[in-house]
């Protein structure tokens, strides 16, 4: 059988995928994007929707707009906030999480990348099923997969990048080799759901809405493991879910000899909430409700192979802490795009040909995240009184802001000469966050020491892997 040839397959009509696709085709790459879905739903990660909290920095933004020239407004930014806020369990305390930024709406955001992908050239294929691989002498040659008439096909290119999201079939069915992790960790991944409502306000209340910042609430009861989000949209909506993790929901419930699931956990969450009077589901799109899972790490030790780059949630990009995956795809995407052009350049397509990629990653935004994945562990094994005491006394608004951003305060019981730890438990809770600060600062070192090349990339990733496993020994979920 015939295949179509392309010198570039973007699997994914997402976020990163329609960002990869419209700078390689801008660089005069022959480039397919593909997407499962059909054209009015572009990128819909499921048949619950665009399952997404919808948030977004203002420098991811800008970000775009200097690689592409694409500007963005109303209708595709719902509503601009002035930053996100984080809250602790009893909401006593707050500290900021990111700067200014955005909700989207994020079907009409999906849909202008990839318009802007198809302008720059791009071949659009929606409906189209990717089911694997095309492997040849070990490199990636092509995918084959259903077409929108339910027809087996066949597309080869010198380069795939995959953009399918969490749940990747090209990763997952990847050769066996030592760069690429073919598989996820359970106990790296939260479970995600939420609403858009329309409602009416009750009172005012900043603690659990706000129209001017985004709130995460942090509280070890609501959302095990994870956190809640109040992000507010256009007029009088909502964002609203949850993120939990399996262990700690397990060790929850036994614990409160309660039978919790997400679902139930989504809706407490939105009942307990007193600003929201008479919630109504907005349904637009049919995206009002969904679930879907996110990964909470640092992004793969590797992001390519030969003739393979992987892009967004397909390699474990959303910030650890936060489960914010918008603003690393759009910077993977780009970045792809970008060394797909290099690569055609150069005529490399091989791991260390497309190394360059890891590079420039790691550097924009990935460098910060071995670091958040450590201080989430951390933060999975407090239970709700400690993490209120610790938001209280050990760190300062400056301090906490500084760890969002990947910065590693200083932080020693000197400086905390005017403060008196009560009790043991919160001493030890102290020391164990002087104990990551300090294994933030290493693996934020070995970041910034990335090989440079293939040839040290095993050792490098054996200490990385060393350095993860003692922090999550010494931090097992605790969320009671």
């Amino acid at each position: 059988m015939s295949a179509e040839q392309y010198d570039v397959i973007v699997a994914g009509s997402g976020l990163a995928g329609s960002l990869a696709a419209a700078v390689a085709a801008k660089g005069g790459l022959k480039v397919a994007l593909l997407d499962r879905n059909k054209e009015e739903e572009v990128g819909k990660k499921t048949n619950w929707g665009w399952v997404c909290g919808d948030a977004v920095a203002d420098s991811h933004i800008q970000f775009i707009k200097s690689k592409l020239g694409i500007t963005f407004d109303y209708p595709e930014l719902d509503v601009k906030v002035d930053g996100v806020l984080v809250l602790s369990p009893d909401l006593e305390y707050k500290v900021p999480f990111e700067g200014a930024g955005y909700v989207l709406n994020r079907p009409v955001f999906e849909a202008k990348l990839t318009k802007a992908a198809i302008k720059f050239g791009a071949t659009y294929m929606p409906q189209f099923e990717v089911e694997g691989p095309i492997i040849e002498n070990n490199y990636f040659a092509g995918i084959f997969g259903k077409d929108k008439g339910m027809q087996h096909k066949e597309l080869r290119a010198k380069i795939v990048i995959d953009a399918l999201g969490v749940a990747t079939t090209l990763r997952r069915k990847l050769p066996e080799n030592p760069y690429v992790d073919r598989v996820v960790d359970i106990s790296d991944v939260e479970s995600t759901g939420r609403y858009i409502y329309d409602f009416d306000v009750d009172h005012e209340d900043p603690k659990f809405y706000d129209p001017k910042n985004a709130l995460i609430h942090l509280n070890q009861e609501w959302s095990p493991g994870g956190y809640g989000w109040v992000f507010p949209k256009k007029g009088t909506r909502v964002n609203i879910g949850i993120g939990v993790q399996k262990q700690s929901l397990d060790i929850r419930n036994k614990a409160l000899n309660k039978k919790d699931t997400l679902h139930t956990l989504m809706d407490q969450y939105v009942q307990n909430n007193p600003v929201i009077k008479n919630p109504r589901l907005f349904n637009e799109n049919n995206n009002g409700k969904g679930y879907w899972s996110v990964a909470v790490r640092r992004q793969l030790d590797c992001l390519t192979f030969n003739g393979y780059l992987g892009a967004g949630d397909s390699m474990a990009m959303p910030n650890p802490i936060s489960a914010g995956g918008i603003g690393p795809a759009l910077i993977s995407g780009i970045m792809a795009g970008e060394q797909a052009v290099r690569s055609f350049q150069s005529g490399d397509f091989s791991v260390q040909g497309m190394w360059q990629y890891n590079l420039d990653y790691n550097q924009e935004y990935g460098r910060k995240t071995a670091g958040l994945e450590v201080f989430r562990t951390y933060l999975q094994s407090l239970n709700n009184e400690t993490i209120n005491y610790g938001m209280k006394v050990f760190l300062t608004a400056k301090e906490a802001e500084d760890i969002s951003y990947g910065r590693i305060p200083e932080l020693s019981l000197a400086s905390k000469a005017k403060i008196i730890i009560q009790g043991v438990s919160n001493m030890n809770a102290f020391n164990n966050l002087r104990y990551v600060i300090k294994k933030m600062k290493l693996l934020n070192e070995l970041y910034d020491n990335y090989p440079k090349s293939v040839n040290d990339f095993a050792k490098w990733r054996e200490m990385v892997k060393a350095e993860m496993e003692e922090a999550k020994a010494r931090f097992p979920p605790n969320p009671l």
